[in-house]
């Protein structure tokens, strides 16, 4: 988004000579989005950021999907997905187990206790969601601290690495595109509107440059096949974090769910009055504590609704989801709403949030406009009876 920041040591004036103390010229790199024409950072190197000394192929984890074939809505329960056992080897970038996913997204989870190495995704950005734990992300352009409730944007072909305290549970958004707050917050030049649920104080970049040294450093690089999502082992002559100084409207930021400001009404607000991000053919929304519906006959749980456009795909991060009591979700569930299915509140919770003034719920919400299927996660960790707990029975 076209929130300028400078970082470290840059020259006066762009496409100039910049040189270091001993006279050495410094590596101007522009990384910028659809072909010069949209947002833009300026990186200044020690070193040539080009140069490589191997490349062989780096093995992804199982990326393939199922069809929710018969169509159904289902859950699933995140937590049983990572033993207490395997954590401490885990890292947030090779352990991703992948839930859901489709041509626009793929979502992941991770339960990670050890640092990760240098990655790049060259597919989209990612937004990670930390679920609970804390870790220090090493950037290119600069550190970033993640703590619980914060979203972790990582632009497309950012070199990267997670650094764990401790146990982290993080819920990895991986887009085939850009990930930005909706165009409806935005002014004609990309400033955030009075009328949006944040604003620029909220998102918290580097703020000064990290550099390392080293020779032949390995990258993985997750980029685009003609099968699909692969991946590349490089080898650099020279540590990537070289970055002297950089500045523009490209670059890594967290953005804590706490600092998301709810959209309230007299009657219920539909789903797009709880969005915070958006990218090809998917949104992103935040349910968060908040005051409902105060018209005198106001029912504060959602109505029941088809998506009849979309997937509706909830995360249960913290708090008591209202409208689903008594389906058995809980923290660290996932629900799938599929388009084609009308869903809404689990039986009794329509009327029981009637007189309700305060809903105690977190929840982070994907809507895509292309069907989800299911990865390998997903099937490991499903609620098999779900889909009847609206009829209080299933199948004879």
């Amino acid at each position: 988004m076209a929130y300028y920041r400078h970082v470290g040591n840059i020259p006066p004036k762009r496409h100039t000579q910049h040189r270091g103390p001993s006279g050495e010229l410094y590596m101007e790199e522009l990384m910028g989005e659809e072909g010069f024409s949209s947002d833009s950072s300026l990186l200044y190197h020690r070193y040539i950021p080009s140069a490589i000394v191997d490349a062989a192929v780096w093995d992804l984890p199982d990326h393939r999907t199922t069809p929710n074939h018969p169509l159904k809505p289902r859950h699933l329960k995140l937590h049983e997905l990572f033993p207490e056992a395997v954590v401490a080897d885990t890292d947030v970038v090779t352990g991703r187990r992948l839930i859901l996913g489709n041509g626009d997204i793929r979502i992941s989870y991770v339960v990670a206790a050890r640092e990760s190495p240098l990655y790049r995704n060259s597919i989209g950005d990612e937004m990670v969601y930390i679920e609970s734990g804390a870790a220090t992300v090493e950037t290119v352009f600069g550190a970033l601290d993640a703590v619980q409730g914060d979203y972790v944007l990582i632009p497309r072909s950012t070199t990267h690495r997670w650094i764990p305290k401790g146990e982290l549970r993080a819920y990895a958004m991986e887009a085939n595109s850009h990930i930005v707050p909706p165009k409806r917050y935005l002014s004609k030049f990309g400033q955030l509107l009075e009328n949006a649920p944040f604003c620029e104080r909220d998102l918290h970049g580097p703020s000064e440059p990290l550099l390392a040294d080293g020779t032949d450093i390995d990258v993985l690089v997750k980029h685009r096949g003609s099968a699909g999502v692969v991946g590349t082992r490089y080898v650099y002559a020279n540590h990537p974090f070289d970055v002297v100084g950089w500045d523009g409207c490209l670059y890594p930021y967290t953005f804590n769910i706490s600092d998301y400001e709810p959209i309230t009404g007299r009657v219920h607000q539909p789903p797009p009055a709880h969005q915070a991000f958006e990218g090809d053919n998917f949104v992103i929304c935040n349910f968060v504590p908040r005051k409902v519906d105060y018209h005198p006959l106001s029912i504060p749980v959602p109505y029941y609704h088809s998506n009849v456009d979309s997937d509706e795909i909830m995360f249960y991060v913290g708090g008591d989801y209202e409208a689903r009591k008594g389906s058995g979700i809980g923290q660290g569930s996932i629900s799938i709403h599929p388009g084609g299915h009308a869903h809404g509140p689990q039986p009794g919770a329509y009327e029981r949030s009637i007189g309700a003034e305060f809903f105690d719920e977190l929840a982070v919400m994907v809507d895509t406009f292309r069907p989800l299927e299911l990865g390998e996660g997903a099937l490991a960790c499903e609620d098999a009876g779900y889909a009847w707990t609206w009829a209080g029975r299933g199948p004879s």
